[in-house]
């Protein structure tokens, strides 16, 4: 009944910058909840930032004064612009949604990850 459709994703030089998008559509009454996470090889797969639906955000110490989350409620997109990109930043990128479907049902969702590159 959901789909979380991200784009955005790369390859930058360190330094760059990167907007990635994730738009979530289906039978949704409303969202509560969307962040993003990243994983690397062999890493574990680590929260970034998320936004609620009282606009309160939140970063990870890692992207905090780098990146910045938000969010368009009109079409049920959340955005994450990256800038000043470093190595150590390279990963796939992960949307996750959780809200309520249009049945009264809870809901929550991973989309499909789209890959961040940072090289010289």
């Amino acid at each position: 009944q959901v789909q979380l459709v991200e784009s955005g994703g790369g390859l930058v030089q360190p330094g760059g910058s990167l907007r990635l998008s994730c738009v979530a559509s289906g039978s949704i009454s409303s969202i509560d909840w969307m962040g993003w996470y990243r994983q690397a090889p062999g890493k574990e797969r680590d929260l970034v930032a998320f936004t609620t639906g009282r606009s309160i955000t939140s970063y990870s110490d890692s992207v905090k004064g780098r990146f910045t989350i938000s969010r368009d409620n009109a079409k049920n997109t959340a955005y994450l612009q990256m800038n000043s990109l470093k190595p150590e930043d390279m990963a796939v990128y992960y949307c996750y949604v959780r809200g309520i479907l249009n049945s009264g049902s809870r809901f929550d969702y991973w989309g499909q990850g789209t890959q961040v590159t940072v090289s010289s």
